[in-house]
C-alpha cells in the first residue's frame, strides 16, 4: 500500500525541473510540485540553536 506524504523542502540556486528530476533519479514519486515563495538577492545560511528547555 503507496503512503502519500507532503514535504516542504528550502533550496538555493535550484529550479523546479531539477528539483523534480533529483527526486525521480532518488527513486521517489513525485505527484507534484509547488513553488510556494521565492526571494530574490543574498542568502544568509544562519545556525539556530535549539532552545534548551528546563
Amino acid at each position: 500500500m503507496a503512503v502519500n506524504g507532503n514535504f516542504m523542502l528550502k533550496v538555493v540556486d535550484a529550479k523546479l525541473p531539477d528539483i523534480q528530476k533529483a527526486l525521480q533519479q532518488a527513486g521517489i514519486s513525485v505527484r507534484s510540485i509547488i513553488e510556494v515563495f521565492k526571494e530574490e538577492g543574498k542568502v544568509v545560511e544562519t545556525a539556530e540553536k535549539p532552545e534548551e528547555v528546563k
